[in-house]
């Protein structure tokens, strides 16, 4: 199973409610939760760490990854309302 492009795109608002960053794969979701993501660090966020490290390693579906990622953006408050 290969690491690609997620089906849809994550938005989230992380400097401030103005700008948006948008995560399209695994690999993206690994970096901004290595480095972007605000202290609120939940269960949640282990998970999806764990999950889309998975998904970028290509062990894992991309759907079950982006769906943890989506759930730790909206447990930390950052995930955009369209």
């Amino acid at each position: 199973m290969a690491a690609s492009i997620w089906d849809t795109n994550v938005e989230l608002t992380i400097e401030c409610s103005d700008h948006f960053v948008v995560i399209k794969s695994a690999r993206e979701a690994v970096a901004c939760l290595k480095t972007k993501w605000p202290n609120k660090k939940g269960v949640s966020f282990v998970l999806a760490k764990k999950l889309c490290l998975e998904a970028a390693n290509g062990t894992l579906p991309n759907a079950e990854a982006r769906a943890a990622f989506e759930a730790a953006a909206l447990e930390a408050g950052i995930l955009k309302r369209v």
